[in-house]
C-alpha cells in the first residue's frame, strides 16, 4: 500500500482542511463538496484525511462492518452473536465516475431469489464505505440517478436494494466527500443542497507559498515514507484532537442565541428549505468541539455560514457562488448578544493544525459589487446596425433577460448519456419490452421471464410451489427514457446582427437555450462567425456557465462568413463523434440568414449546410431577421440544413402555450 501524502503537510487550503476535519468530528454535518480548478490538492487532501481517521472495531467476518457494541439488527450477515471482533483502519472507498448502480449499492442474485427464495446479496461500495469515507472524484460527471442513490444513503444512514419485490437493507453511514471542477459542468441545485458543506479552492498566487508546495511535493515524491515520518508528530496530534473533539461533541451546548443567529442568517440570505439551518447548527457545534469548547459562539456561527450557505444561494447555473460577508456580519451583530455572545464575530477562530485550518483567509482580490458590470464597457448611444460590409467592431451588447424556451429535441431513438432532452434507450425509464441479457442482469422483466420458464417446468421435474428457473429463462427489461445531447450553438456575430437591441435579444435567446441545456443535462459548444472567419469560442463541455461567460463578451461587427461558421461547426461535430459516438448532436444556428464576403458566399453556405443534411444531423435555425421587409433567408438555410426555423418570438415557451390556447379556444367556439 502506498504512503499517502500527510494531511498536515498540505500547504494552504485552510477552508478545505477545516471542512474535512469538521466532518471527521461529526459525520452528521453531511459531507463536503470541494469545487475548484485542477491541480489544487483536492484529491490529495481527501486521501490524506483517511490516515487521520481513528481505527474502528468491527464484528469479525461481517461484510458490512457492524459495530460489535451495537450491531445492526437488520444486517444481511446477522444476527451477530457477542464475541469476536477486530480493529482495522477506517476505509476510504473511491467511487469511479463510470460505476454501475449494482457496483454502488450491491447486486442481488435474481435467479436464486426466484428459484430458491434466497436473498443472495453481494455488497457494493456503500457497504464497503460504512463507518469510513466515501470519496467521489468528479462528482458532477456522475450520472444523476447514482448521485441520488448516494445522497439518499448518506442522509438515511442506510442503503436499500430492491429487485422485483425482493429487498435487502444494510447500514451505510460514511463521511461523503465529492470533488469537482466547475469548468466541466455543475451539479443540479437539488443535489448541491444535499451536501452539508461546500468549499471553493484555488491555487495560491503568492510565490512563496507556491514554492513551498513544489518543495514539499518533490520531497514526498523522492521518499514518501521518509517525508511522512517527518510529519508523523503533527499527524498524531491532529488524530488525537479528532478523537477528543468526538468525545466532547455530545457535551457542546447550542444556546437559543446561537440558534437565533443561525435562523436569522439563513432567512437573510433567502436560502430554500430548512436543511441549511440544520447543517449550520451541526457545523457550529462541531466547530466548538474542535476548538475544545462546550459552548457555541458567534464566531462558530459565522464560520458555519461561510461553509454551509454559499452553494445554497445559487438560483441558476449562471449565479456565482459566494456570500456577502459584510451582510453576514451585520446579521450576526443584529441578532447577537444572547447567551453571553457579543454577536460581532470579531474573535479569531481557534487555529487548526499544520497552518491553521480553523481560520479563514481574507481574499486579496475579492470582487467588489457587480464584477460583470464593472468589466463590461458602457453601451454606446444610438445602436444603429453596422452595414454588413463594414469592418468595424462594436463593444459587446448586454444580454436580454432569459426566458423559458420551447423544447428542441433530436428526432429518433438514441442510446446516449442519461439526460432530459431526446428519446433514448436507457437503464431507467418506462418499460417497453424485454430481451435476453447481455452480460449481468440488471433490470428483470418478470412477466417475460416467467413466460420463458413456464413451458419447461414438467421437463425440469418441478414438484413444489417454486418455479424452476434457468439462466436462459431470464429476460432483461428494455426501457425508454431521455438522453442528453450535444447542443452546438453557431452564432452570427457579424455587422448585420450588430444592432444593440437585436444583439441583446439574440444573446438573451441563446442564454435561455443554455439554461434549458443545463436543466436537460446536455453538453454545449459555441461557434461564432464574423469578419472573414469562424472561431470555436467554447469546445463542447458540460459547463454551461462557461458558455454564458463567452457569450456575454462576444463582440460583433464585420462581414457574415456563414459558410465558415457552418464548416467550423461541422468539424467540431466530426471530432466530438470520435470522442463520444453515442451522444447525438443538435445544431442551433442563430442568424438572420445573410451570407457575405468571398466569392459566391450564398452558394458556398448552401453547400456547407447540405453536409449536415446528408449526415442526418438535427438542426434548428433561430431566425433573427427583423424589420418591415423580411427576406426569408433563415428559412432557406433551414431547408438546406434539413431542419426547422423558428423566430425569436416562437422560441418562447409561453408564446407556444398561448398559441395552443388560442387554437383550442377557436375550436370550442366553432
Amino acid at each position: 500500500m502506498s504512503t499517502p501524502f500527510p494531511f498536515t503537510a498540505v500547504v494552504g487550503q485552510d477552508d478545505l482542511r477545516l471542512a474535512l476535519l469538521l466532518n471527521a468530528v461529526s459525520p452528521a454535518v453531511g459531507g463536503v463538496l470541494v469545487r475548484g480548478e485542477k491541480g489544487t490538492a483536492k484529491s490529495t487532501a481527501v486521501r490524506a484525511l483517511s490516515a487521520l481517521m481513528p481505527e474502528v472495531d468491527v464484528v469479525s467476518g461481517c461484510r458490512f462492518s457492524c459495530d460489535p457494541d451495537s450491531p445492526d439488527p437488520g444486517c444481511p450477515d446477522g444476527p451477530h452473536e457477542p464475541g469476536a471482533f477486530a480493529s482495522r483502519p477506517a476505509r476510504m472507498v473511491e467511487l469511479p465516475v463510470g460505476a454501475s448502480e449494482d457496483r454502488l449499492v450491491g447486486a442481488l442474485d435474481i435467479e436464486r431469489a426466484l428459484a430458491e427464495g434466497v436473498k443472495a446479496f453481494e455488497p457494493g461500495l456503500l457497504a464497503d464505505a460504512h463507518r469510513g469515507i466515501l470519496y467521489v472524484d468528479e462528482v458532477n460527471l456522475l450520472h444523476d440517478h447514482l448521485v441520488d442513490l448516494l445522497l439518499d444513503a448518506a442522509a438515511m444512514g442506510a442503503s436499500y436494494v430492491e429487485r422485483e419485490g425482493v429487498s435487502v437493507r444494510h447500514a451505510a453511514r460514511f463521511l461523503l466527500v465529492g470533488t469537482m471542477n466547475p469548468e466541466e459542468g455543475e451539479l443540479r441545485p437539488q443535489l448541491l443542497d444535499r451536501f452539508g458543506l461546500t468549499v471553493e479552492v484555488a491555487a495560491s498566487r503568492e510565490p512563496d507559498q507556491r514554492v513551498e508546495v513544489v518543495r514539499r511535493r518533490l520531497a514526498y515524491d523522492d521518499d514518501p515514507a521518509g517525508f511522512a515520518a517527518r510529519w508523523a508528530d503533527e499527524e498524531a496530534a491532529v488524530r488525537a484532537r479528532i478523537v477528543a473533539a468526538r468525545e466532547l461533541l455530545p457535551s457542546v451546548r447550542l444556546g437559543d442565541g446561537a440558534l437565533r443567529q443561525i435562523a436569522a442568517t439563513c432567512a437573510a440570505f433567502e436560502v430554500d428549505g430548512m436543511r441549511a439551518d440544520i447543517v449550520m447548527a451541526r457545523t457550529a457545534t462541531a466547530l466548538a468541539a474542535w476548538a475544545g469548547r462546550t459552548e457555541v459562539l458567534a464566531e462558530d456561527v459565522r464560520q458555519a455560514a461561510l461553509l454551509a450557505l454559499p452553494h445554497r444561494r445559487r438560483r441558476n447555473p449562471f449565479d456565482a457562488p459566494g456570500l456577502d460577508e459584510d451582510k453576514l456580519d451585520e446579521t450576526l451583530e443584529e441578532f447577537g448578544g444572547s447567551d453571553g455572545q457579543d454577536g460581532d464575530g470579531d474573535d479569531d477562530p481557534d487555529p487548526g493544525p499544520g497552518g491553521g485550518p480553523g481560520g479563514r483567509p481574507e481574499p486579496d482580490d475579492a470582487p467588489q459589487g457587480d464584477g460583470d458590470a464593472a468589466a463590461r464597457p458602457e453601451a454606446g448611444e444610438g445602436g444603429e446596425p453596422q452595414p454588413s460590409g463594414g469592418g468595424g467592431e462594436q463593444s459587446p451588447a448586454r444580454a436580454a433577460e432569459p426566458f423559458r424556451t420551447k423544447v428542441l429535441s433530436v428526432p429518433g431513438l438514441g442510446e446516449g448519456a442519461a439526460g432530459r432532452r431526446s428519446r433514448a434507450r436507457t437503464e431507467h425509464g418506462r418499460t417497453t419490452g424485454a430481451r435476453r441479457p447481455r452480460g449481468a442482469l440488471t433490470k428483470l422483466h418478470l412477466a417475460a421471464t416467467v413466460q420463458a420458464a413456464a413451458p419447461h417446468q414438467r421437463a425440469r421435474g418441478r414438484s413444489g410451489p417454486g418455479l424452476v428457473v434457468r439462466r436462459d429463462d431470464l429476460r432483461q427489461a428494455t426501457r425508454e427514457g431521455r438522453e442528453g445531447n450535444l447542443v452546438l450553438f453557431v452564432v452570427d456575430a457579424s455587422g448585420s446582427m450588430a444592432a444593440r437591441q437585436r444583439m441583446g435579444a439574440v444573446k438573451g435567446a441563446v442564454l435561455s437555450l443554455l439554461l434549458d441545456a443545463y436543466q436537460r443535462r446536455d453538453k454545449v459548444g459555441l461557434v461564432t462567425f464574423r469578419g472573414s472567419a469562424a472561431d470555436v469560442a467554447l469546445p463542447p463541455t458540460s459547463s454551461v456557465d462557461a458558455a454564458a461567460v463567452r457569450l456575454e463578451s462576444l463582440p460583433t461587427g464585420g462581414r457574415t462568413p456563414l459558410a465558415a461558421g457552418l464548416l467550423k461547426a461541422h468539424e467540431v461535430l466530426r471530432v466530438e463523434r470520435l470522442r463520444d459516438p453515442a451522444r447525438r448532436a443538435l445544431v442551433v444556428v442563430v442568424t438572420d440568414g445573410r451570407a457575405t464576403g468571398g466569392p459566391e458566399p450564398v452558394a458556398l453556405a448552401g453547400r456547407a449546410a447540405r453536409l449536415f443534411a446528408a449526415e442526418g444531423t438535427a438542426s434548428v435555425v433561430v431566425d433573427c431577421e427583423s424589420g418591415p421587409v423580411r427576406l426569408g433567408l433563415a428559412g432557406r438555410l433551414a431547408d438546406e440544413l434539413g431542419g426547422t426555423a423558428v423566430t425569436l418570438d416562437e422560441l418562447r415557451a409561453d408564446s407556444i402555450a398561448s398559441l395552443v390556447k388560442d387554437v383550442q379556444g377557436s375550436r370550442r367556439a366553432a
